[in-house]
């Protein structure tokens, strides 16, 4: 079975293995459901995925829509930058818990994206311009309560759509964490997903953890740390980054912001550099 056709039987599988009471929370017909925001309530601010390695643990909510497109600079040690933009990804909640998500993204420089867990060192390599399509959706599980925390979970595919790339490939996150008493947010993430370069294939497995501190009124701040590790690759990849943070809400529904990383061993690339936005409607 090929990979899109297992991302597409996971999530049948998902769906239709909900009991009765929760597929029917899960597509509520006609109308906003009973908790919708009412009159002159506040509306939360928004929250993307992209504002840190470590995607968020909400979903968009029931007919809302969130498109978030990023660009990224990458300064690899042994060969040329890597530049990958627009980095698009259109949510949109199918109801309260579940949304779909569909993307595209191009790449060009030395090396692919380091969460692919592809790490080049020869000095003569150069990644011909590529292109990606993904698609996938993120399902909510858990309410933040008492020692419970806030979850989601994330299942994507991803499709060549140019280059010399020809392999589909299929990513599954598993998000929680926790809002303090004081404000700041702890988010934890694992992350799996198969790669492949040339006629390898192999696994890739990417654990993360965020510190999300607001700073001002609508700034906030965040420190993480991500690894990337492969498995089964002919050439095993082992990276470690520090990343900070920071990003102004302009609005409830549009924010910006930048994020900076530095690798933490030699397979890891020197440097990175991250900026981007996200509007709700």
């Amino acid at each position: 079975m090929s990979r899109p056709h297992l991302l597409i039987g996971l999530l049948l599988i998902c769906l239709l293995g909900l009991p009765g009471e929760a597929y029917a929370q899960f597509f509520p017909f006609g109308g906003i459901p009973e908790d919708a925001l009412e009159d002159g309530e506040e509306e939360d601010e928004l929250v993307t995925d992209r504002d840190s390695f470590t995607p968020a643990t909400s979903v968009v909510g029931y007919r809302r829509t969130i498109i978030e497109s990023a660009y990224s600079f990458i300064d690899n040690r042994h060969v040329a930058e890597t530049h990958s933009v627009p980095e698009m990804v259109t949510r949109y909640g199918l109801s309260e818990n579940i949304e779909l998500r569909i993307g595209w993204n191009w790449e060009v420089g030395g090396a692919s994206n380091p969460i692919t867990g592809n790490v080049s060192e020869d000095e003569e390599s150069d990644l011909t311009p590529e292109s990606k399509i993904l698609y996938g959706a993120k399902f909510f599980l858990t309410d933040q309560q008492d020692w419970i925390p806030e979850s989601s979970f994330i299942l994507q595919g991803f499709t060549p759509t140019s280059g010399d790339i020809n392999d589909s490939n299929l990513s599954a996150t598993y998000v929680s964490g926790w809002t303090l008493s004081n404000g700041w947010t702890w988010d934890s993430a694992l992350r799996y997903s198969t790669g492949s370069e040339k006629e390898d294939h192999f696994n890739v497995w990417a654990p993360s953890t965020v510190i999300k501190i607001p700073i001002w009124e609508h700034w906030s701040a965040h420190a993480e740390y991500f690894g990337v590790f492969s498995e089964g690759r002919e050439q095993a990849s082992t990276q470690h980054f520090f990343s900070p943070g920071l990003h102004y809400t302009m609005t409830p529904n549009f924010e910006i912001g930048v994020r900076v990383g530095w690798g933490l061993n030699e397979q890891a690339p020197n440097f990175f550099s991250n900026a981007g936005i996200g509007w709700r409607f």
